[in-house]
């Protein structure tokens, strides 16, 4: 296909782009060599537009082609994770204890081919910004999608539709899957304290055992999705902590308890909120004790626009084969911040397989790495993606043949 040929050609500088970000990690919101490595990379490119600096390390880029009044916004990621890297690649990390443990290396080393194809070939019409996010990994209400939303990243850059892509090592290399509605978890964590009644371990009966309150609210919770969850729902609750006393012969006056919430529909988290205060509350009363719950939600569901959804498998299957797409894959119960986006706008986000997954270098692992043969593959999409959206031509796809 001309456009993957294309893109092709420059397959060698996508690959020392990314093994230049692998090699010099940063985390969320401190991603400031990262930030100017993509600035200066779009401005060489001739980019219409470069604007640094929204949501502290962002960057956009916009590239416009004709005079159609649409525009569409593409999305990368840049932060790395606070891991140890164990590949011992050439490129590993050189900052200690922060690795590109997920792809967002990758992913950016994507964005920035399609932003030099776009700019060279102009094969489009209309506007596209091409969002380089900042602290994905961060967690939380307060991570970078959010933060470039609170900070007008839709008023300044005003895309009708957003669109997201991550890699897959658990998929083939070349393989995609997208999914209608929701595609990715929503996820929450949780902290329970328990305050009982210190005493001395031999006098047990003088006290009131925090320990064992914790014990039967850690196993009432290991029942809570299978029996007050729809089986043909989608939850987690896993319980990741659990922490209580100093000493072997004091029973303590505290024990806390910890995790995270995953799901995929807004009834089911609040259900799995309120009966999490519930258990808590009820096994510490039995006990004589207290309880108390703290809930942070994070990011919602990635929910996928039906719509969108069908068009970007379209362009993939044009660009590797129907037989390469998967078109209805099961929801991933990890989460994404891109789910903010999609809260704001119709779009979707692509799972593009890396393969790697079956020698256990999977993202958040010490030994993962991104496969760069995917590199021109990503490209290509992105590629295909605007000159579907945004055509020269009513038939699409302009510029390919």
């Amino acid at each position: 296909m001309p456009i993957l040929n294309r893109i092709a050609a420059f397959h060698d500088a996508m690959t020392a782009w990314r093994r230049h970000l692998h090699a010099h990690p940063e985390l969320g919101f401190a991603e400031s060599r990262t930030a100017a490595f993509v600035a200066e990379k779009l401005e060489s490119f001739g980019i219409d537009e470069v604007h640094t600096g929204l949501a502290g390390t962002g960057v956009v880029g916009v590239v416009r082609a004709g005079s159609a009044a649409r525009a569409i916004g593409l999305r990368a990621d840049l932060d790395a994770l606070p891991i140890e890297e164990a590949t011992g690649a050439p490129w590993a990390s050189t900052a200690p204890g922060k690795m590109h443990a997920c792809g967002h290396d990758g992913h950016t080393a994507m964005l920035l081919g399609a932003a030099r194809y776009l700019a060279e070939t102009r094969g489009f019409d209309g506007t596209v910004h091409l969002i380089f996010q900042p602290a994905e990994e961060v967690g939380g209400e307060h991570s970078g999608g959010r933060r470039m939303l609170d900070e007008g990243l839709l008023e300044r850059f005003p895309a009708e539709r957003v669109f997201g892509l991550h890699n897959s090592p658990r998929l083939p290399l070349g393989r995609f899957a997208v999914r209608k509605g929701p595609a990715m978890a929503a996820v929450d964590d949780f902290r329970i304290a328990v305050t009982g009644k210190g005493c001395h371990a031999a006098f047990p009966h003088h006290g009131r055992d925090p320990i064992a309150v914790g014990c039967q609210i850690a196993q009432a919770l290991q029942t809570l999705v299978a029996r007050e969850i729809d089986p043909l729902d989608g939850a987690v609750v896993a319980l990741t902590r659990f922490i209580a006393g100093k000493a072997y012969n004091v029973v303590p006056e505290t024990a806390e308890l910890g995790g995270t919430v995953r799901t995929l529909r807004p009834e089911t988290r609040a259900l799995l909120e309120r009966r999490l205060r519930e258990i808590a509350d009820g096994f510490a009363a039995a006990a004589g004790a207290t309880a108390s719950l703290g809930y942070r939600r994070g990011y919602p569901a990635v929910s996928n626009s039906p719509r969108e959804a069908e068009l970007v498998a379209d362009v993939a299957a044009a660009l590797v084969g129907e037989a390469n797409v998967d078109r209805d894959p099961l929801p991933v119960m990890a989460a994404e911040d891109f789910a903010f986006l999609l809260q704001a706008r119709p779009g979707a986000f692509v799972h593009l397989g890396i393969g790697g997954g079956e020698q256990g270098k999977m993202v958040h692992s010490p030994i993962y790495d991104f496969n760069d043969a995917a590199l021109p593959l990503g490209a290509s999409y992105w590629a295909l993606l605007v000159e579907r959206l945004l055509p020269r031509r009513p038939e699409g796809l302009a510029g390919t043949a």
